[in-house]
């Protein structure tokens, strides 16, 4: 018989941001496809790489969150006994032509958790608490591979009608995607 552990969600004070946070996260995605835009067409391409956040990344991170947290904006984490296992957030600051986007700049669940809701979780609660902050839309700027492209296609995400142009000159491969709250 397998064990289920018990998933709690929480919005995160900032003292709990702390250089532990991510300790017992596994960041860690193999991609062999990717969506790519060509002549303002959207197709698949083989192209492949690994991403896998080393310890430095990860307080990389960590200080991403503590910011967005300091800035106004939220994090909310899934977490099964003590560990941070799954983790999105949401940055204050609107932009736009209508100010009507805010950021999720992270959504992530740890490599050994995928696949049993833990994103979709997340993504409703980072929803929610975008609400909380007035905005009508959602902005991400999406990995490219097949798989994250499918994770946002599922919740409900299209292409972003207005690319910030600052986030887009971030991570130029990412596809820039909103989802209206």
């Amino acid at each position: 018989m397998s064990f289920e552990p018990i998933i709690t969600y929480k919005r995160l004070a900032p003292k709990e941001i702390g250089p532990d946070l991510l300790q017992h996260f596994t960041r860690y995605q193999v991609t062999t496809e990717v969506w790519v835009k060509e002549n303002d067409q959207y197709k698949t391409k083989a192209d492949s790489f690994i991403d896998h956040w080393d310890d430095a990344k990860k307080q990389q991170v960590i200080r991403d969150l503590q910011v967005c947290v300091q800035a106004g904006g939220r994090v909310v984490a899934a977490i099964t006994e003590g560990r941070v296992i799954g983790f999105a957030n949401v940055e204050s600051t609107r932009f736009g032509s209508q100010k009507e986007y805010v950021e999720l700049p992270y959504i992530h669940v740890s490599n050994d958790f995928r696949k049993r809701g833990i994103g979709v979780q997340l993504f409703t609660r980072a929803c929610e608490e975008a609400r909380q902050l007035q905005a009508k839309k959602l902005y991400i700027a999406a990995h490219p591979s097949v798989e994250t492209q499918h994770f946002y296609r599922a919740v409900g995400c299209t292409y972003a009608a207005e690319v910030n142009q600052q986030i887009f000159e971030r991570e130029p491969l990412d596809i820039q995607m909103e989802y209206v709250l």
